[in-house]
């Protein structure tokens, strides 16, 4: 499988070649259905690969990776809906929407754990106004995409501040997943 993706120069670093090649192929692999073991939009998302010198291209796998999810979230959106109906999937989408709420309706500035004492996390105003943005999705059906919140950036802040850095990030994955269910 190796040439999926273009190589860095040797004196840069990218990700390791082997591993990334090996994800790959088990994701063909599953996507196939030619292995018991499944793969979830979240083994996607939680995918890691060491750094290596001459290793691939990082923003052509993670975009590539990101093209994955899409596509395993579709084909169990089309497989559930043809078990279950198109509007039994749409409720399900809408619960999961439903369970972010309780972090979008908190107050700027409470929405996630503050990052711990001397610790740097996410400026608590880049987070909120992206939640804002969520809120405007949801809400009154202002135009926000999956790759919107995955190229969100944020800030570095640190003490009162700053949010907890792994809760935002889980709390956009689930969100992430909300969107691409209905993309």
């Amino acid at each position: 499988m190796s040439g999926m993706f273009n190589s860095v120069p040797a004196m840069r670093t990218g990700y390791d070649k082997d591993e990334v090649d090996e994800f790959f192929e088990h994701a063909r692999q599953a996507y196939e259905g030619r292995t018991a073991d499944r793969l979830t939009s979240a083994d996607i998302q939680a995918s890691t690969f060491d750094l290596t010198r001459g290793g691939y291209n990082t923003h052509e796998v993670d975009a590539a990776l990101d093209r994955l999810e899409a596509a395993f979230i579709a084909r169990q959106r089309a497989e559930y809906a043809a078990a279950h109906g198109q509007q039994a999937w749409m409720n399900a989408l809408a619960e999961r929407a439903r369970s972010l709420y309780g972090r979008l309706g908190r107050p700027d500035g409470e929405k996630f754990a503050p990052a711990d004492r001397g610790s740097q996390g996410y400026d608590k105003d880049d987070v909120d106004d992206l939640c804002d943005r969520l809120i405007g999705y949801f809400d009154r059906q202002e135009p926000l995409t999956a790759g919107d919140i995955r190229s969100a950036t944020f800030g570095r802040a640190r003490g009162p501040e700053a949010y907890d850095e792994a809760s935002v990030d889980a709390f956009l994955s689930r969100a992430v997943e909300v969107l691409l269910g209905v993309e």
